[in-house]
Formats: structure tokens, C-alpha cells, sequence
């Protein structure tokens, strides 16, 4: 098999293509033969060592990858070699086959194409995780998404629409907010990339106008750094502030605005919560793929490389240059 490993602590330039022989699965275990692998930012931080789990080297990177399955393990049941599927594999997914945990693989719809199974369980599951499990989101709520544009914020504009939520969708440019708009969101905001003091009132502010002076229920903070700040000082009375990710840095917050605001402060670690409550994260992807058969949600694939091209696919999400998600195809 072939796949493209970090051998040691680097950016995306780093990884090597290199041959291997095919793993074999064991107790528990399948082994896929993997068609798409999506990318998703922390494949960014685990090749530098940054990321909270830090797998032996060599290793390959790829955290979720859509194909068909070629073995089965001992003691597997509901799966058999054929079964299109989609996987969580934590890493290992830019290659050709890999190994996964049966508990955390799941068939995939007949209608649905390797890119988008590739590029659904991730983000989708993510924002689900969030907006269903910590934030309790309701219909009518007014939510607030920082960095929309990409994976998460993309598919938390989906889910929020579809539980009958008012969007508001943060981003960084022009084409940003108008990809965010086809996406569904009821209002856009293009912030600025110096994010100073002034930009912080002015970015607080323009939230509040926005949720008629009173602010928003839940934030959605795919970013961090200084964005994290105003947004939290515009959340309503009894707010939810979702932690999700922090590429711009992990910020600093005053601890007496959740006084002032009777808010909460709610960290989203969706992986630890597919490993401790596996029968939720069931459901939560019973009622995705429900979604997605009737046409609520669909990944949006910003751009396809071929595996070889991983570092090429890499660059372009760490440099926030992507509108939804990227995928690597697998031949």
C-alpha cells in the first residue's frame, strides 16, 4: 500500500509518499480500502507535533476517509468486505488502506459519493456535537458562527438552519460571506484580519445591530485569538459560548463577563465525546445521514488532490484559503 508519512516534526512539505505492506485488522478492527480521505485542520497541527494526540512515527496523517471495507477482524459483526463505508481513524487515512476501530466506522448511504462520505462525519459530526449536545441550540435562537467559511462553520450553518435558528456568519472576506449566504445564513460579517481594540468594539458592535441590540444566544468559535473576546461581549442573557478551535490562537478571556452575562463558557471536544458516549454519537449520525437523504445538508468541496498532492492540499488549509472542505482522492 502507499502512503504519505511524516517522519519527523513539520509543515505539510515534510511528508514523503512511501510503500508498505497492507496491515492487517485485528480483534475489532477493519481494514478499508480507502477511496477519499477528507482533510480537516488539526491534520495541519498533528504533523507538527501541536495537536493533543501525537501518534509514533512514521505515521500518516488523515483522520476521516470513506471507501470499502477488505477484512474483518475477529469478533466483528455488521460489517463484511464490500460495505461502502466511512471511517474515524484519528490518523492513517492518507493512504491507500487503512485500519479502523469498527465502533468508529459506519456504512454510508447508496447515494452518497466517496468525496462527500469522505468530508461528512468530521465536520458534521463536530458542529452537531455542539450545537445539539453542548449549546442545546432551540428554534428561534440567534446564533453566531466565527470562521463560517470553512469545514465546521460551514456545516454549523447547515444544522443551525435546520433546527430553526437565525444565523450570523463571521468571516474574513467578500467571498467568504457570499459562499456562507448560499449556505443559508441570514447575515454576514467580513472582519478584519488586524483585529485591535478598536476592531473588537467595532466587531461587538456590528453582532449586537445584528441580533436587534439584544445579542446572541449561542457563539460558535472555530478561531479564537482576539475574535474570541468581542464575540463573547455580545451574547445575549444565559448566552452559550461554544470553544471549537483556536487557528488564530488560543485567547484570553475575562472571566466577569460571564458574571454580567449569567453565560457559560462550553468546551466542544467532539472525539473524546465519540469515545465515551459511543450510543449518542450513534444517534447523532442516524439523524446526519437522515438530513442528508433529504437534502439539508451536503459537504461542500472546496478542491480534490490526488494523494501524492497531499502537502499541496495541506498548505491550502492551513493558509485559510478554503471555502468548506478539501478532499484527497484515492485510486
Amino acid at each position: 500500500m502507499k502512503s504519505m508519512l511524516s517522519h519527523e516534526p513539520g509543515g505539510p512539505e515534510t511528508l514523503v509518499m512511501a510503500e508498505l505492506p497492507e496491515p492487517e485488522p485485528k480483534a475489532g478492527e477493519l481494514r478499508i480500502r480507502v477511496r477519499a480521505a477528507g482533510l480537516n485542520f488539526p491534520d495541519t497541527l498533528i504533523i507538527r507535533d501541536l495537536y493533543q494526540v501525537k501518534p509514533s512515527r512514521p505515521f500518516a496523517p488523515g483522520g476521516e476517509v470513506a471507501g470499502e471495507i477488505e477484512a474483518v477482524g475477529e469478533g466483528v459483526s455488521g460489517f463484511a468486505p464490500g460495505d461502502r463505508v466511512l471511517a474515524l481513524t484519528g490518523h492513517g487515512g492518507f493512504s491507500t488502506h487503512v485500519i479502523a476501530e469498527a465502533a468508529r466506522v459506519a456504512r454510508i448511504p447508496d447515494r452518497m459519493p466517496f468525496d462527500e462520505a469522505a468530508c461528512f462525519i468530521f465536520t458534521y459530526a463536530t458542529s452537531h456535537h455542539a450545537l445539539k449536545d453542548r449549546a442545546q441550540i432551540r428554534t428561534g435562537e440567534t446564533l453566531l458562527i466565527l470562521g463560517a467559511a470553512g469545514g465546521v462553520g460551514a456545516a454549523a450553518i447547515e444544522l443551525a438552519k435546520a433546527a430553526g435558528a437565525k444565523v450570523i456568519a463571521a468571516v474574513s472576506s467578500k467571498e467568504k460571506a457570499e459562499f456562507c449566504q448560499e449556505l443559508g445564513a441570514d447575515e454576514t460579517i467580513i472582519y478584519p484580519l488586524d483585529m485591535d481594540r478598536a476592531a473588537q468594539k467595532a466587531f461587538s458592535d456590528r453582532i449586537k445591530a445584528l441580533s436587534d441590540g439584544n445579542g446572541v444566544d449561542v457563539v460558535y468559535d472555530a478561531v479564537g485569538g482576539d475574535y474570541a473576546e468581542p464575540a463573547l461581549r455580545a451574547l445575549a442573557w444565559k448566552g452559550r459560548f461554544l470553544v471549537v478551535g483556536f487557528p488564530a490562537g488560543i485567547p484570553k478571556i475575562p472571566l466577569n463577563l460571564t458574571l454580567l452575562k449569567g453565560s457559560q463558557i462550553v468546551g466542544v471536544f467532539w472525539g473524546a465525546a465519540v469515545r465515551r458516549d459511543p450510543r449518542g454519537h450513534a444517534e447523532n449520525m442516524a439523524e446526519l445521514f437522515a438530513l442528508y437523504e433529504k437534502g439539508q445538508v451536503k459537504p461542500r468541496i472546496h478542491a480534490r488532490y490526488p494523494l501524492h498532492q497531499a502537502a499541496e492540499a495541506l498548505t491550502l488549509m492551513q493558509d485559510r484559503k478554503v471555502l468548506g472542505k478539501v478532499v484527497l482522492t484515492v485510486d
